[in-house]
């Protein structure tokens, strides 16, 4: 049999985005037994995702998927092409054409915003902005972050407003030698923050934080926690809530805020203050954030169905930084269906479709599938059920070239995309930009130096 007729047996996947869930997709397809060929686009010259660019700094731990990404990438069936822009520099459509199936995995990256006034005053930023510019992700390279005021709110309770949170309260010798950006440590250094507000529109029972996370806010060295103990005081309908075995995380978690309101506060320490059924109604300053103001909710509604509405009670907090944290977003590629409202691609588990119509040949995974719920373990079994549909769907019969035909319209188009073996240089002259530092790794921060070491 010829190369070409070879290649034309071989199911050709491709896969958008190269986090946990296009990773694991990878997973599933190379153990599948089929004979499959699986070309990951990831429009960053680094792959692995959030688990570079959003996984904490001082969690190291969490990163150690990143092992287990390596060996797929290593697979002889497996090609990484990263500095390529799904819808840029290839559209999905071409993808069509080139490989038997295409599959989004490219998270939900937008944020969603605050209507309300003062909005666009400086000095309210989107966690997600905040997060990347720590960890040296090159699209918020060049934000900046006032941290000369002395208080700052977050709004937002969930876990990435507990890692914003935590960035901003520990001391400075406990985050330098993590692999976090050096420029951000230079800020964080001189950070004159000593009370960062973590505030909720709904009450203690409602908070999304997991309890690890939250025990980790309440241990941080020369950090006091507080919340108010008259807002720790739970509904009927909230303490029915807590009486579902499914609930514990939120069982351990009252347990910890009821703490919090016995602590003492210690003069020189800084500390974090959690707030409940707080809405924000509006920035407030003349030329940047110098408050926000909140009105007080009460909640409405049957158990587990709980809802925040406003009373006529408000309240002003004074701060200098806003970082928000309630909620992402995908964002729509032309040629694929999208729902606005939720922020997803509208799916059957994992196959898109346009109304009720499944659309041949692509499927969906992660955060852009289901939206933003859950940890990188969950990735997993989205994924592997995308995989199933997708194999139960494809044949091998229809002549396709995958990267064979791919990668001639990449180079066509002059984008320099970077293999996997590539960014293994990349990745050995971050880790040794790191040692003189005592740091894992000293990231890249901007694409052309990254691009610059594979010269």
């Amino acid at each position: 049999m010829s190369g070409k007729d070879a290649s034309r047996q071989k199911l050709h996947i491709a896969i958008v985005g190269s986090g946990p869930s296009g990773f694991y997709a990878a997973e599933a397809l190379l153990r599948s037994g089929r004979n499959v060929s699986i070309d990951m686009i990831e429009r960053l010259p680094t792959p692995y995702g959030l688990v570079r660019s959003g996984v904490a700094p001082d969690h190291p731990k969490l990163k150690q998927a990143i092992a287990v990404y390596a060996g797929i990438a290593r697979d002889e069936n497996f090609n990484f092409l990263g500095n390529v822009t799904a819808g840029r520099d290839i559209s999905v459509g071409e993808l069509q054409q080139t490989h038997h199936a295409v599959l989004l995995a490219c998270g939900a990256h937008e944020d969603r915003t605050l209507t309300i006034p003062g909005g666009g005053l400086p000095g309210n930023h989107s966690a997600t902005e905040f997060v990347g510019w720590y960890n040296g992700h090159p699209d918020f390279r060049e934000r900046t972050f006032d941290l000369s005021h002395e208080a700052a709110v977050v709004i937002g309770q969930g876990n990435v407003a507990a890692d914003v949170c935590r960035i901003l309260a520990k001391p400075f010798d406990e985050l330098r030698d993590s692999d976090i950006a050096e420029h951000a440590l230079e800020v964080l250094a001189e950070s004159k923050i000593q009370e960062i507000h973590v505030v909720g529109r709904r009450g203690p029972a409602h908070a999304k934080f997991t309890a690890k996370e939250l025990r980790e806010l309440g241990g941080i060295a020369d950090v006091t926690a507080h919340a108010k103990p008259e807002e720790c005081v739970l509904n009927e309908e909230s303490r029915l809530e807590l009486e579902d075995r499914a609930n514990f995380n939120a069982v351990k978690n009252l347990e910890m805020f009821g703490a919090f309101a016995k602590q003492v506060e210690t003069r020189g320490q800084r500390r974090i203050r959690f707030r409940f059924c707080l809405s924000p109604a509006a920035l407030v300053g003349r030329d940047r954030v110098e408050a926000i103001s909140f009105v007080r909710n009460r909640l409405e509604g049957p158990p587990f169905s709980q809802k925040a509405s406003a009373t006529d009670q408000t309240e002003t907090i004074s701060c200098g930084l806003v970082l928000r944290s309630i909620g992402y977003r995908g964002v729509p590629l032309d040629g694929v269906p999208f729902d606005g409202l939720r922020g997803v691609v509208p799916n059957v588990a994992g196959r898109i479709v346009d109304g009720e119509k499944p659309l041949r040949g692509l499927y969906v995974t992660g955060w852009l599938k289901r939206g933003p719920t859950g940890i990188i373990g969950t990735n997993r079994a989205d994924s592997i059920e995308t995989v199933e549909n997708l194999l139960a769907d494809a044949s091998e019969q229809e002549a396709k070239s995958g990267a064979d035909a791919l990668l001639p319209l990449l180079e066509a188009r002059r984008v320099r995309w970077v293999s996997f073996a590539e960014w293994l240089k990349i990745d050995a002259a971050e880790i040794e930009r790191g040692k003189d530092k005592g740091k894992p790794r000293e990231k890249f921060t901007r694409i052309d130096e990254m691009l610059n070491v594979l010269e």
